[in-house]
């Protein structure tokens, strides 16, 4: 069973470090960002995000441990906005370590995820996937999301 445990001032700063290098790849794959501008742009939109790191009021970030061994098996990080009228818990970044994956580890963070908002008075959980990431979307179709937008592209070519 996974238990989210409140990530700690180094597990933070050791999952920026990565999670920065990797959201500014995904998004240049993805045609959104050039190769070089993307990391400072995927570091100024994590400073601006989380102006006071961990401790950034209205967001949670928990790293996903397996209750049973007390391993790390990955990260969580959501955060409570207005929308239409109503709180959502908007989901910024969900992981799992790669050595950990295809255990069910995924779909038991989302049932504490659900437990944890359905405890902070939240009804809906959003997240964005990029169009690439597959595997996620269908994860995260398997566990009830549905498409509420869709942003396409079409290349022209040279």
């Amino acid at each position: 069973m996974i238990a989210l445990v409140a990530m700690t001032e180094a597990n933070f700063q050791m999952y920026c470090e990565r999670a920065i290098a990797e959201y500014a790849k995904g998004h240049v794959r993805s045609g959104r960002w050039s190769q070089e501008e993307a990391y400072e742009q995927a570091h100024r939109q994590y400073q601006e995000l989380l102006p006071q790191g961990v401790a950034t009021p209205t967001h949670y970030l928990y790293t996903l441990t397996d209750a049973s061994t007390q391993t790390p098996v990955g990260i969580l990080w959501f955060a409570l906005q207005p929308q239409a009228g109503k709180q959502v818990a908007f989901i910024y970044d969900v992981a799992i370590e790669p050595a950990f994956r295809r255990n069910g580890y995924a779909t038991q963070a989302f049932e504490a995820l659900e437990q944890q908002v359905r405890a902070l008075g939240v009804q809906q959980i959003r997240l964005q996937v990029l169009g690439h990431n597959h595997e996620a979307s269908a994860l995260y179709e398997k566990l009830g999301f549905v498409v509420t937008n869709v942003m396409m592209a079409k290349s022209l070519g040279a």
